[in-house]
């Protein structure tokens, strides 16, 4: 077997600390949905459930349809919520089937997927979903007494709680998720005043669990948290959050240049004096953001080094003038431990100007992975 000179690793016992922090942060009475969308940012959405799933969570959360199907199909027993809802009736009878719970947020929906409720003599659990200020998928505030009127006019269909999402949580000011908070609360009080118990409501993403107490209601939905990366800087005092993936490549060759010499395309980098460089097994092709040309940084001999000239589709170059040992063939770090030095995914997604989420998807989409305990 020819292997790849790169490497990706998820490092499960992470995936489990990382979990625990979030139980601790949200108490034993609330409820958590693990979010594994888009094939868990990266991780691997069949493994990271079952590892989820083990530890107890209540909930896995999912994008879209075909996601639930995927985890269904390999033995996940778990609750799973369609996060961006149904819309045919080909995804009303498999949600059905397979007893998912999916996300609604208008009457088209509700009517769909009652018909077919009656054609198959099932019942539905979904969630409502309510914009309080995301401007995205739900229904305004002053639009939810009728849509709630009219889930009352269907027999077959239950609804587990309300559902919103914070747009911005992982702010320092906290007025605008306070107003959030406040729309999400008259939600819920309008809704059991006409007669809904609501077991399950939800709002708090990750920022929501780590900063928001007051938005943690029956249940959470960390996403970012769980894999490692805090969705903002000032939360790294809340929980001891470890990173989960890791990838590394290799040196392929180490080479001199002298004084003004340009490196990579479009020469947007030249020596200043003599440069020893090393060419490493990683580019852009794969996952490894073109953006970092010229400002990331890779681990080489335990020392973070620069990402010199642009990163090339399966190439990138760094400037190792101060490290007289390397040679092709060493370890290079993208993302991880190596020696006493670490690189994050947040650390990667500020020289990147991206977010890890970004950073982790497209690692995790490109590379075969290895799983660790």
């Amino acid at each position: 077997m020819i292997l790849s000179p790169n490497r990706l690793e998820i490092d499960l016992s992470a995936l489990v600390h990382n979990l625990n922090q979030v139980k601790r942060l949200v108490g034993a009475a609330t409820k958590i949905m693990g979010v594994v969308k888009s094939d868990a940012y990266g991780h691997g959405a069949v493994t990271v459930s079952r590892v989820l799933e083990k530890q107890g969570v209540h909930r896995l959360g999912v994008a879209h349809l075909h996601e639930a199907l995927e985890l269904r199909e390999q033995g996940i027993g778990c609750p799973i919520v369609i996060l961006c809802g149904i819309k045919t009736r080909e995804e009303a009878a498999a949600a059905l089937e397979k007893d998912f719970i999916p996300v609604l947020f208008d009457v088209a929906q509700m009517d769909v997927l009652a018909d077919e409720c009656g054609r198959r003599g099932k019942r539905a659990n979904i969630y409502l979903k309510v914009d309080t200020g995301m401007g995205r998928l739900g229904v305004l505030l002053s639009g939810l007494q009728p849509l709630l009127r009219k889930l009352k006019t269907y027999k077959d269909i239950g609804v587990e709680g309300l559902t919103s999402h914070l747009s911005s949580a992982d702010e320092t000011s906290s007025a605008f998720t306070q107003s959030q908070i406040e729309q999400f609360s008259k939600a819920l009080e309008m809704a059991r005043t006409m007669g809904f118990t609501l077991p399950l409501n939800s709002l708090a993403n990750s920022a929501g669990v780590m900063g928001h107490a007051e938005a943690h209601f029956e249940m959470v939905r960390p996403g970012i948290m769980l894999y490692g990366s805090y969705p903002a800087p000032e939360f790294r005092s809340l929980a001891a959050l470890r990173p989960v993936m890791h990838y590394r490549g290799q040196v392929i060759q180490v080479k001199d240049l002298p004084d003004a010499s340009p490196v990579s395309y479009g020469r947007t980098f030249y020596t200043t004096g003599p440069k020893r460089i090393a060419v490493l097994s990683t580019g852009y092709g794969d996952g490894l953001p073109r953006s970092l040309s010229n400002v990331g940084r890779v681990l080489l001999g335990g020392k973070k080094v620069p990402i010199i000239g642009r990163v090339c589709m399966d190439m990138t170059m760094t400037d190792v003038s101060d490290l007289k040992e390397v040679k092709a063939g060493d370890e290079a770090v993208f993302l991880g431990t190596q020696g006493e030095e670490m690189i994050t995914g947040d650390d990667m997604a500020a020289w990147a100007e991206t977010i890890a989420y970004e950073i982790f998807c497209s690692l995790g989409r490109r590379n075969m992975r290895e799983y660790r305990q």
